[in-house]
């Protein structure tokens, strides 16, 4: 009698598997070697980058520019929400949630604040722009589904305090 609670064993494969599809066996075994952390630091570093700069276009010194606000008023109109809140809000986000992520500090909740972001821009600014911020809403959604991986304070701080 078969005992169910084992899987079926996988097909014995040969060690010396030639040709095509020993080399591409071969590759993805050596793809399956990339820790998560490499991929999750690369997935907080650069649309971090992304988000940063753009806060800085919004401002000079410690002031928000005349142009954010034009912006905010003429530009972006957002539904609901007055433009010069907005504007503070927006230039605020994109320089807070950037360094947390960078530093892998609350990463699952920075990741979720500019997953939402991004829909606001798509949903309300840029809509055409959809292949660039599909992009960015994969790699917050992979940061909020895995975490930012041992490259980061939220991994230090589990590790100390069990949290």
């Amino acid at each position: 009698m078969r005992d169910v609670t084992t899987a079926p064993a996988a097909p014995a494969r040969s060690g010396a598997e030639s040709g095509l599809a020993g080399l591409v066996h071969r590759a993805i075994a050596l793809m399956d070697r990339l820790p998560w952390s490499v991929t999750a630091l690369a997935l907080r570093i650069f649309p971090a980058a992304v988000f940063w700069q753009s806060g800085r276009t919004k401002v000079e010194g410690l002031a928000l520019k005349d142009s954010t606000f034009f912006l905010f008023e003429h530009e972006y109109a957002l539904p609901v929400i007055d433009p010069a809140h907005a504007a503070y809000l927006a230039t605020i986000a994109e320089h807070v949630f950037p360094v947390l992520l960078v530093i892998g500090l609350a990463t699952r909740f920075s990741a979720l604040a500019l997953l939402i972001m991004t829909a606001v821009i798509q949903v309300f600014v840029y809509p055409g722009a959809w292949v660039t911020h599909g992009l960015w809403a994969a790699t917050f959604l992979a940061l909020i589904a895995k975490g930012p991986g041992v490259a980061s304070l939220d991994h230090l701080l589990r590790r100390r305090y069990g949290a």
